[in-house]
């Protein structure tokens, strides 16, 4: 009998390690690799990397100069356009812009609005190249001549992931808005309405076959039926629905255990109180259910975010705020899709791990707002703890 107990605490313990190996392991695991991506990328990440666009902008525009303020306040100061400018790597770089400055109210080739801001090059003024100015006092002079309007040629550095952050949250947004109601709803039928027999497993067996297709299969029908067939081109709209697709199984069969969680007895006490089988599931299943449908979510913002195949072939790869959802101009890069090309065309790693840094933080906060939408959602129904 002594033999038998030394022998199981012997098990246990043996066990116990092994458990804590594993987990030990994991968390490890998941050490290295976030240590890895922030060692690298964090020093790439700063507020123009952030709020810039990824291309250079080259822009001519016209200048009504200010004849009336000849305050020489300082040595790099620009008195009739009220602008700061300082020589950095051959480059005339505005470096401060006065709250009046005509600079603000440039006007562009089409006649629009162009407000010149801090961090723009001034590279030509009319037919003088200010990349072959040797001193501030050269360009300054260019600058303020005689006219009293000038053509300036105007250059905005890029090196920012702004289109691809843009473009990541627009995915994200029309994905979940045209996939959750499918999905949420059909789980709600497997769960709720449907009886059980060969229809009910067939429906299954596709669900569990569309959950197991690799992601570049759904590229490639999303590429043949969005891109081509129903001519949406490149474009978020075309990427956001083979997401969509791809997402169904994740989203269905998460919300239908959620479902089969929920107690008869809401079920039996709602019909017992004379509610009809759609006001018990809107009013007492789903909001019970909301936990396990925020995990839905929150899985869904993962496998979106963390998408490239499928985007690659649908969505495309140009690094710019799209100008529509589909056509002309609605091609956009995610920023997984912008890590990508990083690493496979320009071998950027140090670009692609400043990247992956922002897609992580990204997901992180993404998540917390949704779980914090849904617990506001259940004080406000009564539901929550």
């Amino acid at each position: 009998m002594t033999s038998n107990r030394s022998s199981r605490k012997i098990k246990d313990n043996i066990a116990k390690i092994l458990i804590y190996i594993a987990t030990s392991i994991t968390i490890l695991t998941l050490l290295v690799i976030l240590g890895f991506v922030f060692y690298r990328g964090l020093p790439g990440i700063n507020r123009e990397f952030l709020t810039r666009m990824w291309d250079d902008k080259t822009t001519i525009v016209t200048v009504e100069k200010d004849i009336n303020n000849l305050e020489n306040k300082s040595l790099n100061y620009v008195p009739s356009l009220g602008i700061y400018i300082d020589l950095q790597d051959g480059n005339v770089v505005i470096t401060g812009v006065e709250k009046k400055s005509p600079a603000l109210n440039a006007l562009n080739k089409k006649g629009e609005i162009y407000r010149i801001k801090k961090s723009d090059i001034i590279e030509r003024v009319k037919k003088i190249d200010l990349r072959e100015a040797t001193s501030l006092d050269e360009a300054i002079t260019a600058i303020e001549g005689e006219d009293t309007s000038l053509d300036l040629k105007i250059r905005r550095p890029g090196g920012g992931i702004l289109p691809m952050v843009i473009s990541t949250l627009l995915i994200i947004v029309i994905t979940l808005v045209v996939a959750l109601p499918i999905g949420v709803g059909a789980a709600i039928y497997l769960n709720e309405y449907a009886r059980p027999g060969k229809v009910l497993r067939v429906i299954r067996f596709a669900i569990q076959n569309l959950a197991g297709i690799p992601s570049i299969i759904y590229g490639l029908f999303g590429m043949l039926f969005f891109v081509q067939f129903l001519k949406m081109q490149y474009s978020v709209l075309a990427g956001s629905l083979t997401l969509s697709i791809m997402l169904l199984p994740t989203i269905i069969s998460t919300t239908e255990e959620t479902l089969k969680e929920v107690p008869n007895s809401y079920r039996q006490g709602s019909y017992g109180l004379g509610a009809t089988k759609i006001q018990t599931i809107t009013r007492v299943i789903l909001p019970s259910a909301l936990p396990g449908i925020l995990v839905a979510i929150i899985l869904s913002i993962g496998r979106i975010v963390g998408e490239s195949a499928a985007l690659i072939w649908t969505a495309g790869t140009v690094a710019q705020v799209p100008r529509a959802l589909f056509g002309s101009g609605a091609a956009a890069a995610t920023l997984t899709t912008k890590m990508f090309w990083e690493i496979q065309e320009a071998s950027n790693i140090d670009t692609a791990t400043s990247i992956a840094v922002v897609l992580i933080v990204l997901v992180v906060l993404l998540n917390l707002f949704s779980k914090l939408i849904t617990n506001k959602f259940l004080k406000r129904t009564g539901t929550g703890k």
